[in-house]
């Protein structure tokens, strides 16, 4: 299985507000989620399958994808790296699941699955991490991605 978990792009405001849900992407959280959306689509098989947040933001970064995608309630704001887990099916389901999400949840992920016993690791906005399972049970990181360096 390869797990792509992608940060959603710069939003208004800060996390915690009282309409952290509703927060929308800032013009260069757009012109991040446009980036990535482009380099993804150059590496992402058809047969991707695409989760994300339910908050305004992470559907907005998504949505240049140009893909289906699918809100799962799991992968909201507050998500633990548990539920995150459950929700993609790590490692049984075959293929690649891109999702888009939060920190810190996704920076707890990427630290348990890698082995980093602090247990969170900075994720930027609008970034990704793409992992790969493999039968032995080992993770291998094939790319780290931000939208800073992508080609503009």
């Amino acid at each position: 299985m390869d797990l792509i978990l992608w940060r959603h792009a710069q939003a208004v405001g800060q996390s915690g507000d009282p309409d952290d849900w509703a927060r929308r992407l800032t013009p260069k959280g757009e012109k991040q989620a446009q980036r990535m959306a482009r380099w993804l689509n150059l590496h992402l098989p058809q047969s991707a399958r695409v989760l994300c947040s339910p908050a305004v933001r992470a559907e907005a970064t998504v949505t240049p994808l140009g893909r289906s995608f699918k809100v799962v309630p799991e992968l909201a704001p507050e998500a633990s790296a548990d539920m995150l887990l459950q929700a993609v099916q790590w490692p049984t389901v075959k293929g690649v699941s891109v999702v888009v999400g939060h920190q810190p949840t996704l920076g707890q992920v990427v630290a348990r699955l890698i082995g980093v016993p602090a247990g969170e690791i900075a994720i930027k906005k609008g970034a990704l991490w793409w992992l790969r399972h493999h039968e032995a049970g080992q993770v291998q990181v094939l790319t780290v991605q931000t939208p800073d360096l992508l080609n503009r």
